[in-house]
């Protein structure tokens, strides 16, 4: 008699959780509406969108892209080190994506405030409700990544490891998105 191997589905063989990948799947699809809609209203507009483009920091915005993908680096790190039960390698590199990712809210901070002292506000133009929606709503993703990596750090299981890495790597895949179609789009 033979004996059936059975070849797992292959929504079984995501990294992490299902529930996971439906969150992030719909998240992307609500930055990718926000963003289809950003274009689309600037093509109204171009001149006006590239003024008011003029008064976006564009180094902020690099070394930020350059801030969250390194921490996505350190995230993806610490999946290895998790798989290869270094628990302490795991904790302090997800420790270090953490304070990567506070590091991006401090510099979009500025940003937000530098843009608050000239009286930029979401009023001020179609780009900047844009602008403040957009990048608004990552920051919160940004808050809750930090968190959820605090959180896998301290229950350090592989799979919450991949689970929260994966969250990680989609903030770092939005802002990636973000940053050329926002910051240097012309």
């Amino acid at each position: 008699m033979s004996e059936t191997v059975e070849t797992p589905h292959p929504l079984e063989q995501l990294p992490g959780d299902l529930m996971m990948w439906v969150l992030i799947v719909s998240e992307l699809l609500v930055f990718g509406a926000g963003l289809a809609a950003f274009l689309a209203v600037r093509i109204g507009d171009p001149a006006g969108f590239a003024a008011a483009q003029d008064h976006l920091h564009r180094a902020a915005a690099g070394l930020n892209t350059v801030v969250l993908v390194t921490s996505g680096l350190l995230a993806a790190l610490a999946v290895r080190a998790r798989e290869a039960d270094k628990r302490l390698r795991t904790r302090c590199l997800l420790a270090g994506a953490s304070v990567l990712g506070l590091v991006f809210l401090v510099i979009k901070g500025m940003e937000y405030a530098d843009k608050a002292a000239a009286g930029i506000g979401v009023e001020t133009h179609p780009f900047f409700t844009f602008y403040y929606l957009l990048t608004g709503f990552h920051a919160a993703h940004v808050l809750a990544g930090v968190i959820i990596l605090g959180l896998v750090g301290w229950k350090d299981s592989p799979r919450s490891v991949e689970v929260g890495a994966a969250f990680w790597h989609m903030v770092d895949l939005v802002w990636v998105l973000l940053f050329p179609v926002i910051y240097l789009l012309r």
